[in-house]
């Protein structure tokens, strides 16, 4: 009965919480669907900070689709033996957790120290990083300390078939019983923050920057430089 809560009604709810709230935010609160750039607060700590996690979870997003939604049968019918996929997701896959943990410690840094910064930053802004960093954390953990050091971990027979059959809604919770339970976390965590996108600024990435190329640059004057002609 616990296994049906965590691996069946527990995601369905989360994933539920966050459709719902998506279209509620949507449809209701389409002004505070963006997120305000801080920039004009603080740039140095920003500039390195949302660009190597920006990138590193882009990475990491790409590793996820093709190690839990694409069937190992598929691999093996390309040619790529599970070695070979094994060490591509460890070397990879590591690089890219590596990037998401600094870049949110930076971020995480960045919204403490700065005064106007943290001024600008309230409960579900810290909430956001620092799950999204718990996350990240345990997946890299996983990736190059587990991986490495106990066993390469075939989440491709266990939690791959586990997630599409949620997607089939024809949800196999049994697939999640011999899973580990760092791998185990990982996902409930997962499952808790895909939930609270839509109550936070994560819901930006919904958002599809396809007027970004044409938009005219903002630009920022320095009070104290800036002398009236």
């Amino acid at each position: 009965m616990t296994g049906l809560f965590w691996w069946v009604v527990y995601p369905y709810i989360a994933l539920t919480v966050l459709i719902l709230g998506l279209l509620y935010r949507f449809a209701f609160r389409q002004a505070s669907w963006a997120a305000p750039s801080t920039e004009i607060f603080e740039k140095k700590w920003l500039r390195v900070g949302s660009t190597v996690f920006h990138y590193g979870i882009v990475f990491a997003f790409v590793g996820h689709v093709m190690g839990v939604l694409i069937p190992r049968s598929v691999y093996h019918a390309l040619g790529v033996h599970d070695e070979t996929y094994h060490f591509f997701a460890i070397v990879g896959g590591g690089l890219a957790g590596l990037m998401v943990v600094l870049g949110l410690v930076l971020l995480l840094i960045r919204k403490i120290l700065n005064r106007r910064v943290r001024a600008h930053a309230g409960f579900a802004d810290y909430f956001a990083v620092i799950l999204l960093l718990i996350v990240a954390a345990n997946g890299t953990y996983m990736t190059i300390v587990y991986n490495t050091t106990v066993v390469a971990y075939e989440y491709r027979t266990t939690i791959g078939p586990w997630f599409r059959s949620l997607l089939a809604f024809r949800p196999d919770y049994h697939l999640m019983d011999t899973v580990p339970l760092l791998f185990q976390l990982h996902v409930l965590t997962a499952f808790l923050l895909f939930a609270s996108i839509p109550f936070t600024k994560l819901v930006h990435m919904f958002s599809l920057p396809v007027r970004y190329p044409a938009r005219a640059p903002q630009q920022y004057r320095s009070r104290v430089s800036y002398k009236r002609r």
